[in-house]
């Protein structure tokens, strides 16, 4: 069976169920990427850093031009993601993180205080920025076939949430996983659904012109747009970051921290020696022998957020002159067909990040801010740092940092899928207050009260925590 059959089969499953013109013509643009051998890696020799970007701590924008920008500004949320490295099978916005502000201490696996998911606490962010600065400022998720109806169930609880005239959600687009071995879709009659996989938050752009929500906004008078991860809960409307950008006249914008000796994976701007332009190196991207110079925070001090900012009107004249087929890298990832059976066939899943579009807009930039911005949980490790008393919820639903986030490094083995994390922490999560680092090994399941101080560590076959002990290099 030739390629082309192969991308025929794959262009014909997508059009049979129902995918955007546009997902297609980018699907098929990466597959002949892919079909040539593209494997959409940056060298290192091919670039120079990015060091010399504005600071948010520096900014001076005045009141009114941050509440005139704020008041042009929408949020859009990427909520596609199932949580399956953790073992959920709904939205992962769906996770409960914290107990409600205000609330007494309760247990934050359960028990009678009211306790909040990320999607909660998202709408909370929004109604405070709202009532504290009059901006309508829409909220908008971007939803896959998988998480569509559960999220727009929990949205019911707030009403007030939507803006006339506009969406709540719309639905990114799917792609066929491609057997590793002719590039062909696989077919997998265990589960017809893991034949499927999102595209990859690039997909951004097709599904925003399918969908005709940038034009909708244009036309309800807004002109900015901020963009992040639902699991992100740093990612704030921020009217001074929102006034930084209106003033700069930047048509995209990227928000950049400041690398800790933690940060060892995401992806990072860098300057493409060919032609002077930003671009983005995912950690996809980056060739093995070129991981120590890119994880190097003395060459690469800023990793990327995946917090951004679009003005609307140069956003909507790039997808109308690209039909949503944006030229973004392609960035292939090999798995197999069902993610828990490493037996299972191995496929290809055609990818790309949304931030590379750093390189197609002209003029495009980028800003440091501050870490409380880039607050992600992509595994139960910094699911257990957010529940702990190192963040406080305020009544504005802002996560406040009462103490540097130490290192959490939970055994795989029983911690890594949220069952056996809530039923190992049902009494609520240890103090991480006092803490350098707390490292598990073993089946351990902590009583109430439990702290840990320093760098706390915990080794054996496991056993229980017992209410109130504290932890500390030695165990307890």
């Amino acid at each position: 069976m030739t390629d082309l059959t192969g991308l025929e089969q794959a262009r014909t499953k997508m059009t049979d169920a129902g995918v955007a013109p546009a997902a297609i013509e980018t699907f098929t643009r990466f597959y002949h990427l892919l079909q040539a051998g593209e494997t959409g890696l940056i060298r290192e020799d091919d670039i120079e850093p990015l060091v010399d970007i504005p600071n948010r701590a520096d900014l001076t924008i005045s009141d009114a031009d941050a509440s005139a920008a704020l008041a042009q500004t929408a949020m859009l949320k990427l909520n596609g993601g199932l949580g399956t490295s953790m073992g959920m099978d709904q939205a992962k916005s769906l996770l409960p993180v914290r107990v409600a502000p205000g609330a007494p201490d309760g247990d934050p696996a359960g028990g009678e205080a009211e306790l909040l998911t990320f999607l909660d606490i998202i709408v909370g962010q929004v109604r405070a920025a709202r009532q504290a600065t009059g901006a309508r400022l829409p909220l908008l998720f971007m939803n896959s076939f998988r998480t569509r109806d559960d999220t727009l169930a929990a949205l019911e609880r707030y009403p007030d949430i939507a803006v006339d005239g506009l969406p709540v959600d719309f639905l990114q687009n799917r792609e066929p996983k491609l057997l590793a071995a002719d590039l062909t879709p696989v077919t997998w009659e265990k589960d017809p659904d893991l034949e499927w996989c999102p595209p990859g938050h690039g997909d951004l752009y097709p599904a925003l012109h399918a969908s005709g929500v940038v034009v909708a906004l244009l036309e309800a008078g807004f002109r900015y747009m901020c963009v992040s991860n639902s699991d992100n809960l740093g990612a704030t409307p921020d009217a001074t970051i929102a006034g930084w950008f209106a003033a700069s006249g930047a048509p995209y914008a990227a928000e950049l921290c400041r690398k800790t000796p933690a940060d060892v994976k995401g992806g990072q701007l860098v300057i493409r020696k060919a032609d002077g332009r930003i671009v983005q190196r995912e950690t996809a991207q980056t060739h093995p022998d070129d991981v120590a110079a890119s994880l190097d925070a003395t060459r690469h001090p800023f990793f990327h957020t995946n917090n951004l900012w679009f003005n609307l009107e140069a956003l909507a004249a790039e997808l109308d002159r690209t039909g949503g087929v944006l030229e973004l890298p392609l960035i292939r990832n090999d798995k197999t067909v069902d993610p828990a059976d490493s037996a299972s066939p191995k496929v290809v899943q055609i990818e790309s990040a949304m931030g590379a579009a750093v390189a197609v807009f002209e003029g495009a930039t980028a800003i440091e801010v501050e870490r409380s911005r880039f607050l992600p949980v992509k595994t139960t490790n910094d699911l257990l740092v957010l529940r702990s008393d190192v963040y406080a919820l305020t009544p504005g639903y802002l996560l406040e940092a009462q103490a540097p986030a130490p290192l959490v490094d939970l055994d795989k083995e029983y911690y890594k899928l949220i069952d056996g994390f809530s039923e190992r922490f049902a009494a609520g999560a240890p103090s991480l207050r006092d803490a350098d680092s707390l490292t598990v090994r073993g089946d351990w399941t902590f009583g109430s009260g439990v702290r840990a101080e320093g760098k706390a560590s915990l080794v054996g076959d496991g056993g229980t925590v017992r209410d109130g002990a504290t932890v500390g290099p030695e165990g307890f």
